[in-house]
Order: structure tokens, then C-alpha cells, then sequence
């Protein structure tokens, strides 16, 4: 076999593991979750919650595999799957075909389409989601996710009802590529002439022999369209920039855009940006920049959404706006220690705290080093121990595997580090979210409570040691096996995420959480009386979640702070819990 089969072998048996864990799943929702999983830790998603919905209206069939609404509800994205493949081509017009049953679902939604749907069915909450919605859409994104091979390269945009509508195609190749790289994000190549023109820059001068330094001054018109095209894939190594810009110095911003732009130079510290690779060409001002690999805004990401935003929902005029950018250009192998150090050292106009470098962050280095060092007790029954694998960056589970020659060596790697525990940094934000009592924001997606984590804790939490580390682990277990308890008890009901981080940390409000959490860790198990607690909390949970205010949207309820002020409200007979 080659690299591509193996990897839809290994990605087959992923599968198998998620629909034996998530009881009435078929095998094309746990696909659907574990491509999506690549595609938000990338940034190419913000969110995706599964849901698949297939219906007929006369001749129209409409088919969707799951949705989200992102960039601060400007952005519909939407999953079309075509599952199993196992390899083989799948002919364009299929690809077409899955394409436009998702489209066709997006229109049946404006013109209401929840109204023929079960209230307090998942499948209501997104149609009535993209309903209520529409008319703040700025962009329809559709996903097509594939495990089998596809020669179509692009789809050209199309226009819905007024807002267009862009295709990705994720392949089995690309989904490879993505999941196997150990990166944090597929790199963005920006070629220039793509926009209309390269641009003008100045090469520092003297003899660095590890990196080139770029000096430019871009037109803000240009920089709002490179947002446009990429979002918040331009700013994975800037984890502030995805606040979205909505303290005192975006406000600036938004200032200087409308009243005074032919003094946004002036005001503006402008943007930090890296590449591994450059294009330059002589041109009638002198050097230009053709096109940049793998680039990525590190400082200013504020800016940027600032200036894509007065644009697209102000309809602001950039043509007098320009900013300055510093664009470094390093080795690829360098990128992991030199932008941390940028993005710490640059001036940017907002306080940049060690823990908002992601994954090279002194803390989520620390928590790798314990998870390969740490090993967890036996487990009631066995002697055998085991660790708990924390990914820091994406693959590296499967490239330390990988380093095996042999099929024995790998099983006693998979045994020592056994892919059930295995967590990345996502699932540690919503462990740690939910036990500080804010299952409101674990609700706004895998992204946003992971940043939320990182700006409201980290930033102030020094590297973890051992104690640390064994409680994070403890909190994972029980969050997992509570999961589990609520899907059997509601089989395919919906909300699951919802009503699972919501009874958590109602029943946490009133236990002695450290002593708990200890037991946990020790048994490696959470205790029978724990788990009888969750049962009998669950349901009056689901309950107050599912009774949305004015019958309103269910899904949007549950990100609310007043949601978790009804629940933490709810009574409920502690027994032995």
C-alpha cells in the first residue's frame, strides 16, 4: 500500500473506534467528526457540530452532513459527505451532485424549512439556526468531505439568493496531508497577482543567514480581500487575533477607518507577518513580492479583521488606507522558535501574554513532557499501566508510531499509549472550562473555548506539574464516562454536548471537586455513585436546556451565561453522589 491507503486504512479504523463510542452513530457521522476535528484545529473550520439531515421536496433532494456559523454569525458553513470510497475515484458529477444537495438544503432553510421538522429534534436547531440568520450571511462555505479521490481541482463561486457561495473539497489525499503534516495549519500560498498586483517592498539589508527580512507598506483594500479568501487561517500562530477585535484599540481602529484613513499609516503599528518561502521580481519601483508560502499574520491579526470588517459590514471605503508590514521570511524548521519570539517582541498594539503561542507555550510544552513521563495506576484488574498521550501539535501521535519498524514494536506503543487516551488541546480547554463552572462557553465550539482558556487562564498559570497534570486527566475520564452515561440514556436525542458539560458542572457545584478528582485518578475510573448522580442530574438538565426562552434556538441558548444561571438553579437529590 501506499502512504494515501494506509492513511484511509488507519482513518477507517478511527472511524470504527468513534461509532463503537457513540451508540446510534453511522459510520458516516463519525467520519464526518474526525475530518471536521482536522479541519477546526487548522482554523479552516471555527466549529462543526455533526448533524445530518436528508430530505425530498418533489424532486429535490436535500443531503447535509453538519454546519456552523462562524465569524461572528457573518459565515454559513455547511458539510456535504460522500462516504465510503475507500480510495477509489469518485467522478465529478457525483462530487457536483453532493454539492448541490447541500445548496439546496441552504435555500429550503431561508424559506423555512424548519416549520416541516421535530421541535426538539438537532436537525430543527440548524435548519432554524440558518433561518433566523440569513439575512446576516456575508459568505456560504460547503465543505465536501470524501475518503475517496477526486481530480476535481476548483469549483468556481456561485451566488445564492445574493450571497455567494465557495466550495472546498477535502479529498482523502488532502485530508492526509493535513492530518499527518504535524502542523498547525495547511500552509496558505499567497500569490499576489491572484489580487491584481505584487507589491513594492524594501529588503533589509546586512548578512542574516537565517532569515530575510521584508519591509512593505500593503494598500488596506488588499489586506481585507487576503482576509476575505483565508480568515482566520492567516492567524493560527496568533491566537489573540481571534478575539475578533472588540476592545478600546479595535474600536481605534474602527475610528481612524471612518473618519481620518489617509492617517491610518500614521496611527497604525501595522502587521508582523512570516513566510518560508518568497517570490521577488523587479519592478518599476524597484523589488516586489510575487507570492509568499506558508504565510501567516503573527502580529496585527486585529488590524486585519478590523479592516475586513468595516468592508463587508460597513461597506467602508479603504482605497486611502495603508499598512505598514514587516514580513519575515525563516526556514521552515525555524518557524516553531522564531514566531513565538516575533510575536513577543514585536510592538503590538494590545499585550501579548506567554500563554498566547499556542502550542509552543512554555505550559502546553510542559504538559507534553508529563503525559510521556507520567504513568497512569493499573486499572482495577490488571497490572497493566499505561500513559496519557497529550498531542501537543497535530500527528504527532502518528508519527511517533510511525518511528516503529516493526508491527510488535507499534503494538506495545499502542498499548503503553492507547488511542482512547489520547486528548489534545481542544479537549483539555473544554475539561478544564467545564470545571471552572462555565459550560456557557465550553457551548461556543471546540475554538472559541479554547481561546477563552488561553486568554482567561493560561495567562496567568504558570507551567503545570504533576498534581496538574494527574487532575486534568482525572477531569478527562469523568467528562468521557458522564458522556457515555447520557448517550445511553438518550440515544441520539441531540445536545449531547450540551446537556454533558452542563450536567457536569451542575454536579461539581456541590461536591468536594479536589477529593473527588483524586479518587478518580487513583481508580483510574469515576465511582459508581458518581456516575448514578449523573444519571438523575442529566435529565432535568436536558430539560432546562431544551426550554429555551420564547421557544427560541436551543443551540444559541446553551452559549448563554443566563442558560447556566437556570441550571445551576435546578434541585436535585445528591443521593450517594
Amino acid at each position: 500500500m501506499n502512504e494515501v491507503e494506509e492513511f484511509a486504512v488507519s482513518l477507517e479504523r478511527a472511524v470504527n473506534e468513534r461509532v463503537d463510542r457513540e451508540p446510534g452513530w453511522m459510520k458516516r457521522d463519525a467520519f464526518i467528526d474526525i475530518v471536521g476535528e482536522y479541519l477546526v484545529e487548522d482554523g479552516a473550520l471555527e466549529d462543526l457540530q455533526v448533524c445530518y439531515h436528508l430530505s425530498q421536496q418533489g424532486r429535490t433532494r436535500m443531503e447535509v452532513g453538519g454546519y456552523s456559523v462562524s465569524d461572528d454569525g457573518r459565515i454559513l458553513d455547511l458539510v456535504a459527505v460522500d462516504h465510503p470510497n475507500y480510495c477509489q475515484t469518485v467522478p465529478r458529477d457525483q462530487i457536483r451532485q453532493r454539492y448541490r444537495w447541500a445548496r439546496n438544503f441552504a435555500e429550503a432553510c431561508q424559506r423555512g424549512h424548519h416549520r416541516q421538522m421535530e421541535e426538539s429534534s438537532p436537525e430543527f436547531d440548524m435548519a432554524q439556526t440558518i433561518n433566523h440568520r440569513w439575512n446576516d450571511f456575508g459568505k456560504i462555505r460547503i465543505f465536501l468531505f470524501t475518503d475517496g479521490r477526486s481530480t476535481l481541482t476548483s469549483l468556481e463561486p456561485e451566488d445564492l439568493n445574493g450571497i455567494p457561495v465557495v466550495y472546498e473539497l477535502w479529498d482523502i489525499e488532502r485530508i492526509r496531508r493535513l492530518a499527518t503534516s504535524g502542523r498547525q495549519e495547511e500552509p496558505i500560498t499567497l500569490d499576489l497577482r491572484e489580487f491584481g498586483t505584487p507589491i513594492p517592498c524594501l529588503p533589509a539589508l546586512g548578512n542574516n543567514s537565517d532569515y530575510q527580512c521584508l519591509l512593505a507598506v500593503i494598500p488596506g483594500h488588499l489586506l481585507a480581500e487576503i482576509y476575505e479568501r483565508y480568515g482566520a487561517k492567516l492567524l493560527q500562530r496568533n491566537v489573540r487575533a481571534f478575539l475578533q477585535a472588540r476592545g478600546k484599540v479595535n474600536k481605534g481602529i474602527s475610528e481612524t477607518i471612518r473618519r481620518t484613513p489617509e492617517r491610518f499609516l500614521a496611527y497604525n503599528n501595522g502587521i508582523s507577518a512570516t513566510a518560508t518561502g518568497v517570490e521577488l521580481s523587479d519592478g518599476l519601483h524597484g523589488r516586489e513580492i510575487v507570492s509568499l508560502h506558508d504565510f501567516q499574520i503573527v502580529n496585527g491579526g486585529q488590524t486585519t479583521a478590523s479592516l475586513h470588517h468595516a468592508v463587508r459590514r460597513d461597506k467602508a471605503d479603504l482605497s486611502d488606507i495603508q499598512v505598514a508590514a514587516k514580513i519575515t521570511v525563516v526556514e521552515p524548521g525555524q518557524l516553531d522558535d522564531l514566531v513565538p519570539r516575533i510575536s513577543r517582541y514585536a510592538n503590538s498594539q494590545n499585550t501579548i501574554n506567554e500563554a498566547d503561542f499556542e502550542s509552543n507555550s512554555p505550559f502546553h510544552i510542559q504538559l507534553e513532557r508529563l503525559s510521556r513521563s507520567i504513568w497512569a495506576p493499573a486499572p482495577v484488574g490488571s497490572t497493566r499501566q499505561s500513559h496519557w498521550y497529550y498531542e501537543r501539535v497535530r500527528g504527532q501521535y502518528d508519527v511517533a508510531k510511525s518511528r516503529f519498524t516493526t508491527a510488535s514494536q507499534r503494538k506495545v506503543f499502542e498499548r503503553e499509549n492507547p488511542n482512547s487516551q489520547r486528548f489534545a488541546k481542544t479537549d483539555a480547554a473544554r475539561y478544564e472550562m467545564t470545571f471552572r463552572l462555565q459550560p456557557h462557553v465550553v457551548s461556543l465550539g471546540a475554538q472559541k473555548c479554547f481561546q477563552m482558556w488561553t486568554m482567561q487562564v493560561l495567562s496567568t498559570t504558570e507551567p503545570p506539574g504533576e498534581h496538574e497534570f494527574r487532575t486534568l486527566v482525572a477531569k478527562k475520564i469523568f467528562f468521557d464516562r458522564a458522556r457515555k452515561e447520557i448517550q445511553t440514556l438518550f440515544p441520539r436525542a441531540g445536545y449531547l454536548a450540551n446537556v454533558t458539560t452542563y450536567t457536569i458542572a451542575r454536579l461539581i457545584n456541590d461536591l468536594d471537586v479536589n477529593d473527588v478528582l483524586a479518587h478518580i485518578w487513583r481508580d483510574q475510573a469515576p465511582s459508581e455513585d458518581l456516575l448514578q448522580a449523573v444519571r438523575v442530574l442529566c435529565s432535568p438538565v436536558r430539560e432546562s436546556l431544551l426550554k429555551a426562552p420564547g421557544s427560541g434556538n436551543v443551540t444559541e441558548w446553551c452559549k448563554k451565561e443566563d442558560c447556566w444561571k437556570r441550571v445551576i438553579d435546578i434541585p436535585w437529590n445528591r443521593g450517594g453522589g
